[in-house]
């Protein structure tokens, strides 16, 4: 018969069950950083019910037992943990359906570029490129620009045109 090691003070159901606890935490974390290595599709039964089941399970059940001791027995404290683990693996199942299906921003556009104001960090020469930075969606993004005339670095401009997705025409805002 084999024996589990196990820690002074802390009986062998306890280190079993923690086990139990700990590979829920293996399958979540395999179903986060493996990609589809334990993807069980968008079905009732997720990877993320499952890790949090098994996990919650393994956990409650090692929680149960040294608090309890040896009073209740092992299927007494099979029995909570299973009612303990259902609403947490419902609840994280609930949670990664709300955050997958959250709606985001939509990706910005060489359309959202024009109207936008920014400031010159290399000069523009007349008939060449410089640079400017503007902000799209509160990020900076730093953009080749071209102009009618010479902007220097620094001067305020507002973009008018959009020649592609990284290049600008702009003008010069007027000092008010």
């Amino acid at each position: 018969m084999t024996k589990v090691a196990t820690v002074p003070g802390v009986g062998t159901a306890t280190v079993v069950f923690l086990i139990i606890g700990a590979i829920g935490i293996v399958i979540a974390a395999v179903a986060v950083l493996g990609g589809d290595l334990l993807d069980l599709g968008d079905g009732f039964v997720s990877t993320e019910l499952l890790a949090a089941l098994v996990g919650g399970f393994g956990f409650s059940a090692a929680v149960v037992n040294e608090l309890t001791g040896d009073a209740l027995g092992v299927t007494a404290v099979v029995f909570i943990a299973i009612f303990a683990a259902l609403p947490l693996a419902f609840l994280a199942s609930y949670l990664v359906k709300r955050m997958s299906n959250m709606r985001t921003d939509a990706t910005p556009t060489r359309a959202d570029l024009v109207g936008t104001r920014g400031v010159v960090v290399t000069p523009v020469p007349a008939g060449g490129f410089g640079e400017v930075r503007v902000r799209i969606g509160g990020q900076p993004v730093k953009l080749s620009a071209r102009a009618e005339r010479p902007v220097p670095l620094g001067t305020k401009v507002v973009v008018t045109a959009a020649v592609s997705d990284t290049s600008v025409i702009v003008q010069e805002v007027p000092e008010q």
